[in-house]
């Protein structure tokens, strides 16, 4: 049995998290920002369906993506030299949110990103946390991610594209961008063969959460990212 959350932005252990499934730690609860950031500063994220209590949890070992070790491929190489794009931040958040719910996904049949959900990971963005990074072509939305910075770690939460290595297009970028900025480190919650072939590995979970520690309490003053900070990075590039 795993425990239901109290009222309270509190959580278990980690050690008192299932093997089977891997991570499953606690229920219950809310989704309030004051109780997210709690949960990911110590390494734990909510996933449920539509339907069910939320669900908190914290797997072992923990994909995590370091900036400095994203594998791109030469085919992305070339793309990023030449294609005719732009790189976002924070420009159009909430469609970015929106356009991951509704991404097509081999074996998953719904979406986790439900409208509660949605409307928690913009109430983090206004607070200057949850940010997106977004590919356009054209004047046009095509990729992006979005994720939660505190301090120096980034927590990854999803990515969609509509054009062929879009998603890949903003991930280089922001791995360039948290570089640039002294992060230390991407949370990619699951081990996916997907993740692995962008650079991603698992590390224990012990690990992971020493390594928030220090990242965590570096907390800058959150706020907006610069919209254009990165457009173009890899074109500039010899």
């Amino acid at each position: 049995m795993i425990p239901w959350l109290p009222d309270e932005p509190v959580f278990p252990a980690l050690n008192k998290a299932l093997a089977e499934p891997n991570g499953l730690l606690a229920a219950g609860g809310d989704l309030s920002s004051q109780r997210l950031l709690a949960a990911y500063r110590r390494g734990i994220f909510p996933w449920y369906s539509a339907g069910e209590p939320i669900l908190w949890w914290s797997p072992d070992p923990r994909m995590v993506l370091f900036p400095d070790e994203v594998k791109i491929s030469r085919s992305l190489t070339r793309t990023l030299r030449n294609a005719n794009y732009e790189v976002r931040l924070d420009a159009a958040f909430a469609d970015v949110v929106h356009a991951c719910a509704n991404q097509s996904r081999d074996g998953q049949p719904g979406t986790w990103i439900t409208g509660e959900m949605q409307a928690a990971y913009l109430a983090l963005h206004r607070l200057g946390y949850a940010h997106s990074v977004e590919t356009w072509i054209d004047g046009k939305l095509v990729g992006g991610l979005y994720g939660v910075a505190i301090g120096r770690a980034f927590y990854g939460e999803s990515m969609f594209t509509i054009v062929r290595d879009a998603s890949k297009i903003a991930l280089a970028h922001l791995c360039a961008y948290l570089k640039q900025r002294g992060f230390g480190i991407i949370d990619c919650q699951m081990e996916t063969r997907h993740l692995a072939s962008l650079g991603a590995r698992p590390i224990p979970r012990r690990e992971f959460a020493a390594r928030l520690d220090g990242l965590c309490a570096r907390d800058d003053v959150p706020g907006q990212w610069p919209a254009t900070a990165i457009d173009g990075y890899f074109r500039r590039q010899p």
